[in-house]
């Protein structure tokens, strides 16, 4: 009997190349689950992820899903996994769903937060996930920049995907941008992203927060709709997906 499993998965994208399965020799995501997965169950399992990442980003609640005829319970599977995946991947959830369930097509929303350590020096225990701005960013600025990206539009701007490609006109439901003792998370919620997006978007709001920019300029840049315009790509280790809806 073939079954459908789901999964949730939290990772350090710290010395991956992002989630999806490259040539050999590559390390990813999506290559080290399938290679214990297959190991485990005997078959060729293929793990069908919500979404790619990009090199270096993490992940608080990833989802995919895999099929096989293999019949060990789902917290066997889990042990097992716990027991033969790199300490950076943890499977944290797993269980049989429907036959219908597709990790990427039955998407909703997605939600990533991007961090920043505001304070004068790097926290050295959290550097590896935290991008670190020494000049004091305007939250309030960053705000107001932020709520000229609400709604649907064309983000052809904010990708470093090629023109043409595909349509780039996405929804962002929400953008949150809070702080405590110096960090702050800029959390971003979107029915789905273009390549580079969200660390575009963070970029381009700690310009506004510098000075560098007026939250006003958001606009304009997305209304050029040429990547030029916005501003450098927030580096990676700051991004994280937090969490999906179905």
């Amino acid at each position: 009997m073939m079954r459908n499993l789901r999964m949730t998965i939290e990772f350090d994208g710290s010395r991956y190349k992002g989630w999806q399965k490259q040539k050999e020799g590559i390390p990813t995501i999506q290559e080290k689950l399938e290679r214990v997965l297959s190991k485990m169950t005997g078959e060729e399992i293929q793990v069908i992820g919500c979404g790619r990442t990009d090199s270096g980003v993490h992940a608080e609640n990833y989802t995919a899903n895999f099929h096989t005829e293999c019949m060990f319970s789902a917290d066997a599977m889990l042990e097992y996994l716990y027991e033969y995946l790199p300490e950076d991947i943890v499977v944290k959830a797993m269980k049989d769903t429907s036959e219908r369930f597709h990790a990427r097509y039955k998407v909703k929303s997605k939600t990533y937060v991007y961090r920043i350590n505001n304070n004068r020096f790097r926290n050295v225990f959290n550097r590896r996930y935290v991008y670190h701005s020494d000049v004091r960013l305007d939250l309030g600025r960053m705000r107001e920049a932020a709520r000229f990206l609400i709604g649907t539009h064309d983000f052809q701007s904010f990708t470093s995907m090629k023109a043409g490609t595909k349509s780039t006109i996405r929804t962002l439901n929400r953008i949150e941008i809070t702080e405590e003792d110096g960090l702050i998370e800029v959390e971003v919620n979107g029915n789905s992203f273009l390549l580079n997006m969200v660390r575009i978007i963070a970029g381009t709001l700690m310009e506004v927060g510098k000075g560098e920019l007026e939250p006003e300029d958001v606009a304009r840049i997305l209304e050029e709709k040429k990547r030029p315009e916005a501003c450098p790509i927030a580096q990676a280790k700051g991004l994280c997906l937090k969490n999906i809806e179905y």
